[in-house]
């Protein structure tokens, strides 16, 4: 078995896809000035409901709508407590984490009366798309074809939020948001709607990345099963500086972590080793983002308050 290969790129498109969609929702709330730690908590939800989903109505693509609905959900609980409360939004996140997988745990139980994880051998997961012509070119076709549709929407997912905060008016009111909230409201913006918009789309984005992870790597759910994946988007987040091409070359790094860990894993290697790879990575990136990072974000938010 070769280490690098055809198949480790591949399979990097597919792990990095939660990571990236979560990531997007993370920059569209630190566009408007809150750091949203909760991510970690949204991705589950997604997760859990894109299964509940795909058990209830017996479509995939129901399933993938009810995960991003159930999300969007609970993003509105941070975005109420946040703006309207004004609790601070760190602490929130961390409730949001800790809500979510107490309140899966508890569902999980309750819906399926299973504990640890829930499978189904006739449930059918994401279909894999076969790009016409593309597929028939001997290494592109191997690379970009036969991947989920959550794989190409999280890239699509990036150039779209590019087009929208630097080509749309709605864009560049968000971003003057995140640079001053005192001077976004003088100027007669409204500020907690955008702020709702934001973290709206921050939930849906969330609730894609949840239904990838259930329904489109594997066909279960499992509890905790984001194992750290909506902390390491914040970071792939910060290390992009929420900058859409960033995030997507920032989640690159950390997906290609992912595959190459499952990889060692055909080495005969331990799989502790193995597994901590890309949480590894995730902190050597933060000692990189000591100074322009998560500091220079949130000293935006603090400044706008």
């Amino acid at each position: 078995m070769e280490l690098f290969d055809l198949t480790l790129i591949s399979s990097t498109l597919r792990m990095v896809t939660p990571i990236l969609l979560a990531a997007l929702g993370g920059a569209l709330c630190a566009r408007v000035g809150l750091f949203n730690v909760g991510l970690e908590g949204l991705v589950l939800i997604g997760a859990f409901s894109a299964i509940v989903g795909n058990h209830l109505t017996g479509s995939v693509f129901l399933a993938v709508g009810f995960a991003a609905i159930m999300s969007l959900v609970f993003s509105m609980l941070f975005a109420y407590m946040t703006i309207h409360l004004k609790a601070n939004d760190i602490v929130v996140g961390v409730a949001i984490n800790f809500l979510a997988l107490g309140l899966t745990t508890f569902a999980l139980r309750t819906i399926f009366d299973v504990k640890g994880a829930y499978y189904d051998k006739d449930m059918k997961g994401l279909p894999k798309w076969d790009i016409p012509v593309i597929e028939n070119i001997p290494v592109l076709g191997e690379l970009l074809s036969g991947h989920s549709p959550l794989v190409y929407v999280s890239f699509l997912a990036a150039i779209l939020l590019y087009v929208f905060l630097y080509r749309t008016v709605t864009g560049f009111r968000v971003l003057s948001i995140g640079m001053n909230q005192v001077a976004a409201k003088s100027i007669g913006l409204k500020v907690g709607a955008l702020q709702y918009l934001a973290i709206g789309l921050c939930g849906v984005l969330c609730g894609l990345a949840g239904a990838q992870l259930s329904l489109g790597q594997v066909t279960l759910f499992s509890e905790g099963m984001t194992a750290g994946r909506g902390f390491i988007a914040l970071v792939a987040m910060m290390l992009g500086q929420s900058h859409p091409i960033g995030i997507v070359g920032s989640s690159l790094l950390f997906g290609f972590m992912d595959a190459i860990s499952i990889r060692l894993q055909g080495f005969s290697l331990p799989t502790q080793f193995t597994q901590m790879l890309p949480y590894v990575i995730t902190i050597f990136a933060m000692f990189l983002l000591r100074d322009r990072g998560m500091g220079s974000q949130h000293g935006n938010q603090q400044s706008g308050r």
